[in-house]
């Protein structure tokens, strides 16, 4: 069966919202923010989707993918996920670039292009923003599930390393690479105010990408420097706690 780039998208995009938020239901409101479509567009695409059996829908109960449904997304997520990797090691491609220019290499790739790209990263079980990618049996590897919004616990100093970085927003990409927040980067949350809405934290471990010959000077700065995070793009951070052993 051929299916459209849309339906892929759509099927892609049922996936990830599972994703990023396990347990919840998948609205078609959801569907429709995340796609930038309208919601009419999405229910009509949902109720075609139901008909060829790649997804469940149940009014008020939110969509759920069939096992066939998984399946093509999965793949999506794959190519994508192996481009982006291949556009950000290979070619050099920032990596708030390479999400943009994925969406259009995801529909077209070929098993055979897919098997060299595979080969010339050396099958990468990660994307450049700590996304996992899906092996070739389908098989999504485990992901962390903690954002670092929710790992600061406001009076309590908390360390973390950053394991993965939302790729849906460019400029938050961006200003988290200059900072450092980076999958790898080890982070120390200072105690703060909830109310205030921002965290204060250092980069213990990572330099901000990019700092050329004065990177030696850069982690130093980045070690001792108190950077200020909204709550907005901490909630686009995902972490893995750690012992203060």
């Amino acid at each position: 069966m051929t299916l459209s780039a849309s339906v892929q998208d759509y099927l892609k995009a049922i996936y990830k919202e599972h994703e990023e938020a396990p347990g919840a239901p998948v609205t078609t409101q959801a569907l429709a923010e995340r796609l930038d479509v309208a919601p009419a567009s999405a229910t009509a695409m949902v109720k075609k989707l139901a008909a060829l059996h790649l997804v469940q829908h149940e009014p008020y109960r939110g969509v759920s993918l069939s096992p066939a449904g998984e399946k093509i997304a999965l793949e999506v997520i794959r190519h994508h996920r192996l481009v982006e990797t291949f556009l950000a090691q290979v070619l050099g491609m920032g990596w708030d670039r390479v999400h943009e220019e994925a969406e259009k290499w995801e529909h077209v790739l070929s098993e055979e292009v897919e098997a060299y790209m595979d080969a010339a990263l050396q099958s990468p079980t990660h994307d450049p923003h700590g996304a996992p990618i899906p092996t070739l049996e389908g098989i999504m590897p485990r992901d962390v599930r903690l954002s670092l919004l929710q790992a600061a616990s406001g009076q309590v100093e908390v360390k973390c390393r950053v394991r993965r970085v939302s790729d849906r927003e460019s400029d938050v990409l961006k200003f988290l690479r200059e900072i450092g927040v980076v999958p790898g980067a080890r982070l120390q949350v200072l105690p703060f105010r909830a109310e205030e809405g921002l965290l204060r934290l250092r980069i213990e471990g990572r330099a901000p990408l990019g700092s050329g010959p004065d990177q030696a000077n850069a982690e130093a700065d980045a070690e001792a420097e108190v950077q200020v995070l909204g709550a907005h793009p901490a909630a686009l951070v995902w972490v893995e706690l750690e012992d203060d052993a």
